[in-house]
């Protein structure tokens, strides 16, 4: 049975007896679990724990590490993310990510947000700058970048170029954003327009979230998801993982006994 507290809320992603091997080494326990629509869900856990493992699982980025093996079942909307003749690079256009420290490319603002429609086809110049308009907006830079877009990007500030980040992965609209530990990097401030934001992003989005913070797990989720040692030990509402957790390891981990 999947780990789901989440009653009548519209589900987004089921996962189901999820594994993920590095080599002979398993990292990710069976994991069962469903992502509620519409949703903050927060993944925390101790380092090593099997929480940015899960993260990479649903949309397929650990693909990309050579030795990695993954088992198990993944939907979108009851559509199967993982077998043959599922392209990965259709779904990552509908789960989009964005990382622990921002990685713009070395272009203009604005190329770095248009980068996943022209890679996707888009070759109507009415309808990419509309769409990195419409992105930078959704990630609250507008107002501060639309005087200057062919400025380079790393010339912007730590929490600008995370933003430019979040606004590149909502260029190509996406369902879901996947985001790990996108303020681990920021200074308070920047970290605190990030929180802004991802509260702003859930009206429209299936987020989920790697964090260490649990303040920031507790300010930004509905949903609260605790890993450790590769096991999902809990999932449930955020008020109830913090206030009254089932499971004694929840609850030594959140009072601070380790980790």
């Amino acid at each position: 049975m999947p780990m789901s507290t989440t009653g009548d809320a519209k589900m987004k992603m089921e996962v189901r007896d999820l594994q993920v091997y590095y080599g002979s080494k398993r990292a990710l326990a069976p994991v069962s679990i469903d992502l509620p629509e519409k949703n903050v869900t927060a993944l925390i856990g101790p380092s090593g724990c099997g929480k940015s493992t899960f993260l990479r699982s649903l949309n397929r980025m650990n693909e990309l590490i050579p030795s990695c093996r993954v088992m198990g079942d993944v939907r979108l909307d009851g559509d199967a993310i993982y077998g043959p003749g599922i392209d990965p690079v259709v779904v990552r256009r509908r789960i989009g990510m964005v990382f622990q420290r921002s990685n713009p490319f070395p272009k203009s603002i604005f190329e770095n947000v248009a980068y996943g429609l022209r890679i996707g086809g888009i070759k109507d110049r009415g309808e990419i700058a509309g769409r990195v308009e419409k992105a930078l907006r959704q990630s609250a830079l507008w107002d501060e970048v639309k005087d200057r877009l062919a400025d380079n990007a790393l010339g912007l500030s730590g929490g600008q170029q995370q933003r430019l980040c979040i606004a590149r992965a909502l260029a190509v609209e996406p369902e879901v954003l996947l985001m790990d530990e996108p303020a681990s990097a920021l200074d308070p401030i920047a970290t605190a327009h990030i929180e802004e934001l991802i509260d702003e992003l859930a009206s429209t989005y299936t987020v989920v979230i790697v964090t260490h913070n649990m303040q920031q797990a507790a300010r930004v989720s509905d949903w609260t998801a605790f890993f450790y040692m590769g096991d999902l030990v809990e999932f449930d509402r955020t008020n109830s993982i913090f206030t009254k957790p089932t499971q004694a390891k929840t609850e030594d981990y959140i009072t601070g006994r380790f980790g």
